[in-house]
């Protein structure tokens, strides 16, 4: 359910120009009055944790601190702050930051990060006095005063060694509009270190990004160590150490969720799994058959078979593995995109399977859908598919306990929404970070990509609720995410693929805001914080744009 629109009381009138808050706070989405009171820090300042608090708050309120005393991020004006200088020399002093929890609110971050999504508790009411003195930052959980921290740490900025804020006088209950917001990475196509995931684990959880979707394996690897099916990663990883074991996902798992995110592991079913062949030929139809256009959505080609019951009883018990090393978190991606009909149509096995059973192909993959969906729903997560198992194969999939991956078009999330299905935002003609890149296949010369690049702008104007007019879709929209495929991407460009488009989307799910033009100073802001904090994320504009906002606008 959609959070209702908090409350806010703001206790000055002018506008501030250098805002960084990113994604804006939902009470300061559309406000014509910000505030605008200059307050310095103490150089005693602290931050009181609440009583009881876990250690994964205790860590956050250190690195917080961290953050804040080394950021030294100069005011985006074209005198990179100077201009603040009377101001900032008479300044009252904040001298701490006080954190509070209410009720019996869970005092873990990681605890609250891996329920159901629309039972987190994200919310807190920040309170930066303009008289100085003490801030106040108030959640009923950990993850909500995680969320405050981060808001607070973006109001500060250095002018000579002093951190003030021009923003002072901030009295804000905040709260995401929807309960949702993720980021997917393709690690198979090519390999992502630890340290890369944990990089964009942490820029992730600065704009208040919750979930992880771990595309993990694809058709042309697989680098997941699963216990009990190690021969995947033993025959289909590109290289011995290219893989991820059982700690690294364990580490992955327990960094993400101390920075208030969820992971989910997408294990793409029966599409894209080609490179399973190398240690079961038996389950693969047409691997690697050519040319693979005819046979897959790209190379190489090869499918599960569905039709064949130890293909199907093996992948069922894959799907527990994969559960049982992914304990916590809600959801569990079985995949379902781009499944190839002439794969199974010219594979005699699958054939024969069809023929002894009376089955059709649609038939039998939405059994084997089905089946493997039950597996996931059974140990008490949901299961997460790709649009067309529910939209071109009419796979009855339960309501309850499915979520539906809308990527094909934004316009179809209103055939999901007809279905009753709970829909994540994927769309590529708006949230694909890799399109535009030219294509990628060779002997194409002049190629481009199939979809187009998609801007921040053009990502930042994307509603959520386009074409669903009835409360009843609309509650369907469980919220949306960035995707990342890696055809082109590789750990050297990873940081500047994502960011600050990334940001972009997760604003988008957040607070909602609508005003591209007002939003760019504060992206800019935020892309500059990125990276003083070591995360490659691109220039937006030229500098000088940067500190004179709307001066590079076209009609300016």
């Amino acid at each position: 359910m959609r959070s209702p629109l908090p409350a806010v009381a703001l206790l000055a009138t002018a506008v501030s120009t250098v805002s960084g808050l990113w994604p804006l706070p939902v009470p300061l989405v559309g406000s014509d009055s910000l505030p605008s009171a200059t307050v310095k820090l103490s150089p005693g300042f602290s931050i009181k944790a609440p009583k009881g608090a876990g250690r994964d708050l205790s860590d956050a309120i250190t690195r917080s601190q961290g953050y804040i005393k080394k950021d030294k991020l100069p005011a985006l004006t074209p005198g990179a702050g100077s201009e603040y200088a009377d101001k900032v020399s008479s300044a009252p002093l904040l001298t701490k930051l006080t954190l509070s929890l209410t009720g019996n609110g869970t005092k873990s971050i990681a605890e609250e990060a891996v329920k159901p999504f629309r039972q987190r508790s994200e919310g807190y009411t920040l309170v930066v006095p303009a008289g100085g003195g003490e801030a106040t930052l108030t959640a009923d959980s950990a993850l909500g005063l995680f969320r405050g921290l981060t808001t607070f740490e973006q109001l500060w900025y250095d002018l000579s060694g002093v951190t003030y804020t021009v923003e002072a006088g901030l009295n804000i209950q905040d709260a995401p509009k929807y309960p949702y917001r993720g980021l997917m990475l393709d690690t198979a196509r090519n390999y992502f270190t630890v340290d890369d995931i944990k990089r964009t684990i942490d820029a992730m959880s600065w704009t208040k990004l919750n979930n992880f979707h771990w595309h993990i394996v694809d058709a042309q690897s697989f680098p997941l160590v699963i216990p009990g099916f190690e021969d995947l990663s033993q025959k289909g990883a590109y290289f011995p150490g290219q893989v991820y074991n059982a700690k690294d996902v364990a580490d992955v798992i327990s960094y993400a969720a101390a920075r208030g995110i969820s992971v989910m592991p997408e294990i793409d079913t029966p599409g894209h799994t080609s490179v399973i062949s190398k240690a079961h030929p038996e389950f693969i139809a047409c691997p690697e058959k050519t040319p693979w256009a005819s046979y897959s959505a790209e190379p190489p080609a090869g499918q599960i078979r569905i039709a064949d019951s130890a293909a199907v009883s093996w992948t069922q018990n894959l799907f527990k593995a994969t559960a049982k090393l992914f304990k916590t978190g809600p959801f569990l991606s079985i995949g379902g995109d781009e499944v190839n009909a002439k794969c199974y149509q010219e594979d005699s096995e699958t054939q024969a399977s069809l023929s002894a059973s009376g089955k059709t192909i649609d038939q039998a993959l939405s059994d084997f859908v089905l089946g493997n969906a039950k597996v996931v729903t059974d140990v008490g997560k949901t299961a997460v598919v790709w649009e067309e198992m529910v939209l071109d194969h009419n796979i009855a999939l339960p309501q309850n306990g499915t979520a539906v991956l809308s990527w094909i078009s934004s316009a179809n999330a209103k055939s999901i929404a007809a279905k009753g299905y709970d829909i994540i935002h994927a769309p590529s003609d708006y949230f694909y970070l890799d399109c535009g890149h030219g294509a990628w296949v060779g002997a194409f010369p002049g190629g481009q990509s199939w979809c187009s690049f998609n801007s921040w702008q053009h990502a930042y104007s994307f509603d959520p609720l386009s074409n669903l007019t009835s409360e009843a879709e609309q509650k369907l929209v469980l919220g949306g995410q960035a995707l990342l495929w890696a055809e082109q991407s590789n750990r050297y460009s990873l940081d500047n693929t994502l960011w600050p488009r990334a940001a972009s989307i997760g604003e988008v799910f957040w607070s909602a805001g609508k005003d591209i033009s007002a939003a760019l100073s504060r992206l800019h802001a935020f892309s500059y914080r990125l990276q003083k904090r070591g995360i490659g994320s691109i220039a937006l504009q030229p500098h000088w744009c940067a500190v004179r906002p709307g001066a590079c606008d076209l009609t300016a």
